[in-house]
């Protein structure tokens, strides 16, 4: 089931723009009327962008983490207070489903995930408590703000607090709701989570602190140029964890735990992992703007007119110009002159992941035919 956000209240701010209405932000604003200058602010200065079109739900009892770990990909059974991750559904395959952040505070678990998919998480958790203490459900009545860039700092006294938590950690808010950091899409980026009939407040206390309003312009593009994925515009159906940069631990960038018992589609992570490598790879593009049409995200991008690969998220980027992500079969080499569409692409060869080191089972198996 997927669901359409209404428009957010803080639409209603000087020069917002809404997100293009065929597009996963048309609820909230897109830009202010500066893109390239918020996109400035956001990663030299400080900005705050209106994501209240996240899908926010909670999942209380007192088996909710030891329950949810044996569902999940992420290692949260021993999750402390205040404490965030990220984490990952997948189907029976291994292929990605549902990607969320978590954060618990006083015994409540808080996910937010993309506001349409919201809706079909909760009803797959909601079916698979059984006898589990743990009670899934939703929580319309808060709201995801999301700061981001260096000069945070000087906006703390408008948060009401004393400091800023370190990545993946939390901290309670005044008034309700928690300030959690993330290290993307900068290494400077927060996410409050907030009553969302606070969210008008909020939002004039931190502008009025210094912070610049900008769009979900400005958050697309730190996040694509991070290489950070987003599901649904830089993943498909066959997307398995690998390709997008999913795998890594608690206190790492990634959604799955490699030293966790099982769960649904723990095979194929494991396989890939020490036996195989994902058949696709998530590479950053540099597009040529000089073309008179774009490409839309699906399209495929091909390399001597053979489809090898699929285009994600397509964005202006204030330094970089037009970027995109895409997942690329992984034999493609960096050099490959490609098209995206009517555009010439290339990747970026810094994007490009290194695999020229065996897996560790591969190594395993070949120590023990004594190679």
């Amino acid at each position: 089931m997927s669901v359409v956000a209404p428009p957010s209240p803080l639409l209603a701010a000087p020069g917002a723009v809404p997100g293009p209405p065929e597009g996963p932000d048309a609820a909230v604003a897109w830009h202010y009327g500066d893109p390239f200058g918020e996109q400035r602010a956001a990663a030299r200065g400080a900005a705050v962008v209106d994501r209240s079109h996240r899908y926010v739900l909670t999942i209380t009892g007192a088996e909710r983490l030891t329950w949810l770990h044996t569902i999940s990909s992420q290692h949260i059974a021993e999750l402390g207070d205040r404490r965030s991750a990220e984490n990952l559904d997948l189907d029976l395959n291994g292929r990605v489903l549902q990607h969320f952040v978590l954060t618990d505070v006083d015994g409540t678990l808080w996910i937010d995930t993309e506001g349409e998919r919201g809706p079909d998480l909760l009803g797959f958790l909601q079916k698979m408590v059984f006898w589990a203490d743990a009670k899934p459900e939703a929580t319309p009545g808060y709201a995801v703000l999301s700061l981001l860039g260096p000069k945070i700092p000087q906006v703390t006294e408008a948060l009401g607090i004393g400091e800023l938590p370190p990545a993946y950690a939390a901290i309670s808010l005044p008034g309700g709701g928690f300030l959690r950091r993330m290290p993307w899409p900068t290494s400077d980026s927060f996410d409050l989570i907030v009553p969302r009939e606070h969210l008008a407040e909020w939002w004039a206390r931190l502008t009025e602190a210094g912070a610049e309003p900008a769009g979900m312009w400005a958050f697309e593009a730190l996040r694509v140029a991070a290489l950070r994925p987003r599901i649904g515009l830089d993943t498909d159906d066959r997307t398995i964890p690998h390709e997008a940069r999913w795998i890594g631990g608690v206190t790492e960038h990634g959604a799955v735990h490699l030293d966790k018992g099982c769960y649904r589609g723990q095979e194929t992570v494991a396989r890939v992992h020490n036996l195989g490598k994902p058949p696709r790879n998530l590479v950053l593009l540099h597009l040529d703007g000089s073309a008179d049409t774009r490409p839309a995200t699906g399209d495929a991008v091909t390399a001597g007119g053979r489809s090898v690969g699929r285009l994600g998220t397509i964005v202006d980027h204030y330094e970089l110009g037009p970027i995109a992500l895409a997942l690329l079969k992984r034999a493609v080499p960096a050099d490959a002159a490609l098209a995206a569409g009517p555009m010439a692409a290339a990747m970026d060869p810094d994007s490009v992941p290194s695999d020229d080191e065996p897996q560790a089972g591969r190594r395993a198996v070949e120590r023990l035919r004594g190679r």
